[in-house]
């Protein structure tokens, strides 16, 4: 009876392992959707207005004068086309206007802008246009004059031009602008032509056809599910997942638009071996009549011997294996502790080196400290100071401007270089800060990013009465905006989730255009995605931006919600233009500015702003209530930054208020230390 339960319990264990629905989440249908040209809008696509149940709110479209609209990264676009075969749509910029040559897309769309868990991402081959202004007239063939459909009366002095994306950034001619830079799947020159051969009427036709754009994400949930580094479409238009790692084998997913999951060869013999196993635990526990007619033996029954050994030899192969293995892993093990007693006398300087020795695929250049030095003429222009070390500035060779951090002494034995390097020396954002080389010479450390020239956005919150700070409210937006696609990125958009720890104002650095850059990685840790809770010996970050959940044992485990708190921080500085605690406040309810806040949009449902119109009243209410969601005192109460970037890209009449604000814990349960950053 023992031995039946047993089996019982396996085979159930087997079911629930290896035959889960194929289907997945039952797909709510309803009827299709029609706006102007487009007349089947159907699942993942809805239109704002639809049924909840209907199709899937990242990809909801609007209608607009008889128009279909999708509104991607900020921008507005015509929906031309909509193809269920492929996985594709073809938008265009709604500031195009066909037989008006002067209009220009009203916003720029790179490359950039997407990242890999978009519901949107663009195809393989794409061409990219960018529109600039230049002081001087430009005698190069790769520039074509846009004048003569372009006319800025603004800008008389000014000369306008068209360059193909494929053009080096080093053919830029000096003191010329970039104004605009788009992407377009329809510049359609041969391979023996060249671009001075092309008008700038037929880059403004190639615009008007507008770009392909894939979908096909909506299907790539299980592949992410199960581990993988991404998705991707072959031949036939399945959607295919890669990098997925089953059992220490290397297996390969397809997903079709039926989401249902086909696998490869290896697969497919591990589940029939599996099956074998479930049927000889079957055939112990309900007889031999599992195959065979009543009366007769079974098929099972006449190979049950056969079957049973040919069992026993793979038990005994696995047991082989896993022996091995174990062996190899105590070897391995033992030359480690070897290695690390005759190593432990080593310097920091050793231990870094080493760590740079074996990232054997770093992008970044390695620069010596005479390059660095010449690049920054001596040290000469210092743009900052901390506690990690000063920050000057410098040029490269190509004429690219840098900032260079020069670190000090390391109070965790080169731990923060090696955590910058680690991190964003191998990723590629548009709101990360790129780490564009290093040095490492003896005791000498320097990390070289691009330079901000518009400085922190800690200066634009808190401007003091310097009034060309200022920023307006929906500049405040986008900035709030990116920092949040920043942060999303690092925890979902790499192989590896990167936390932060020290998201404040003063690591969020702005670009000429003032699109923010997450910078100092410092106190960056890096984790499996699957890892929901990290470990770690101290609490790390600066003191008002912390997650409580890193002194406060009693609240929850440390997770990627710690950054989530870290930027309902910022998001509240940035909402209330001010300090979170301010002990000289006029006001003693105005002292923890989220208390105040929360007290009065539960009274007043407003915010009370000087001199602001209703949208950016409207603004700031939205920057307060997503704040309020994401500095929740238990970490399960906060949004995931996917969620939080829903909510920020949402009308603010469709955020709800959370039910309360906890402060402070009921029981206090303090970490013993804290790794803080200055």
């Amino acid at each position: 009876m023992g031995r039946n339960l047993c089996s019982l319990v396996c085979v159930a264990i087997f079911l629930t392992l290896f035959f889960e629905d194929c289907n997945g989440k039952r797909q709510n249908h309803c009827n299709p959707s029609s706006c102007g040209n487009i007349r089947n809008i159907s699942y993942p696509f809805r239109l704002k207005g639809d049924p909840r149940r209907c199709g899937n709110r990242k990809y909801e479209l609007s209608c607009e004068n008889n128009r279909t609209i999708l509104h991607l990264y900020s921008g507005k676009y015509f929906v031309n086309s909509i193809s269920y075969t492929n996985f594709t749509m073809r938008i265009m910029d709604t500031g195009l206007q066909s037989g008006i040559c002067s209009s220009l897309p009203r916003h720029s769309l790179t490359k950039g802008n997407f990242s890999v868990k978009d519901p949107y991402k663009l195809p393989w081959f794409f061409d990219a246009v960018v529109f600039l202004n230049c002081p001087f007239r430009v005698e190069s063939p790769n520039y074509l004059d846009s004048s003569s459909c372009i006319n800025r009366t603004n800008s008389s002095d000014m000369y306008s031009y068209v360059v193909s994306g494929r053009m080096p950034v080093s053919d830029l001619k000096d003191s010329c602008i970039i104004i605009l830079t788009v992407v377009t799947s329809t510049v359609d020159w041969e391979e023996d032509t060249e671009f001075w051969n092309t008008s700038f009427s037929d880059i403004h036709q190639g615009l008007l056809r507008g770009i392909e754009i894939e979908w096909y994400n909506i299907y790539c949930g299980k592949c992410f599910a199960r581990g993988a580094d991404g998705c991707s479409l072959d031949s036939d238009n399945k959607v295919i997942c890669y990098g997925y790692y089953c059992l220490g084998r290397l297996t390969i997913h397809y997903l079709t638009a039926s989401n249902k999951v086909v696998t490869t060869q290896i697969e497919t013999l591990l589940l029939a071996v599996m099956s074998n196993l479930a049927r000889v635990a079957l055939s112990e526990i309900v007889g031999d009549e599992i195959d065979g007619s009543k009366g007769g033996p079974s098929i099972y029954e006449n190979y049950r011997h056969e079957i049973l050994a040919w069992i026993k030899k793979i038990c005994k192969m696995i047991g082989f294996i896993l022996v091995g293995r174990t062996l190899c892993g105590i070897l391995c093990l033992l030359v480690f502790l070897v290695y690390k007693f005759r190593r432990r006398h080593l310097s920091m300087d050793c231990g870094i080196e080493e760590f740079l020795q074996g990232q054997n695929n770093l992008l970044p250049i390695r620069y010596s400290y005479s390059e660095v030095k010449k690049m920054t003429k001596g040290f000469r222009e210092k743009l900052g100071q901390g506690g990690f070390g000063s920050v000057f500035k410098g040029k490269l060779r190509s004429g690219r401007f840098v900032a260079v951090k020069m670190l000090g002494k390391s109070k965790s034995n080169g731990q923060d270089f090696i955590n910058e390097v680690a991190t964003i020396g191998r990723i590629h954002h548009v709101n990360v800060v790129h780490l564009t080389g290093f040095c490492a010479e003896n005791s000498r450390k320097a990390l070289i990013y691009d330079f901000m020239p518009n400085g922190s956005l800690e200066k634009y919150i808190f401007p003091g009465n310097d009034k060309n700070m200022h920023l307006s409210w929906e500049k405040m937006y986008e900035i709030a905006l990116g920092v949040a696609h920043g942060i999303e990125y690092l925890h979902q958009g790499c192989t590896m989730q990167i936390l932060h720890f020290d998201i404040k104002p003063h690591n969020i650095l702005l670009d000429e255009n003032f699109n923010p850059r997450i910078s100092d990685f410092g106190l960056a840790k890096l984790y499996p995605t699957d890892d929901s809770i990290v470990t770690l010996t101290a609490a790390r970050g600066t003191i008002g931006y912390i997650a409580p959940e890193l002194f406060y044992k009693n609240i929850g485990g440390v997770s990627y919600k710690a950054d989530v708190y870290s930027f309902g921080m910022l998001l509240m500085e940035m909402a209330g233009r001010r300090k979170n605690l301010n002990a000289h406040a006029e006001n003693s309810s105005q002292i923890y500015f989220p208390k105040y806040v929360y007290d009065q949009l539960t009274r007043e449902d407003e915010m009370e702003i000087e001199d602001a119109t209703e949208e950016e009243r409207k603004i700031a209410k939205k920057l307060a209530v997503v704040a309020l969601w994401c500095i929740q005192l238990k970490p399960t109460d906060r949004p995931s930054m996917n969620k939080v970037v829903e909510m920020l890209e949402s009308a603010t009449e469709t955020l709800q208020m959370p039910l309360k604000l906890s402060l402070v814990p009921e029981e206090r349960t303090v970490a013993t230390s804290t790794e803080s950053s200055t």
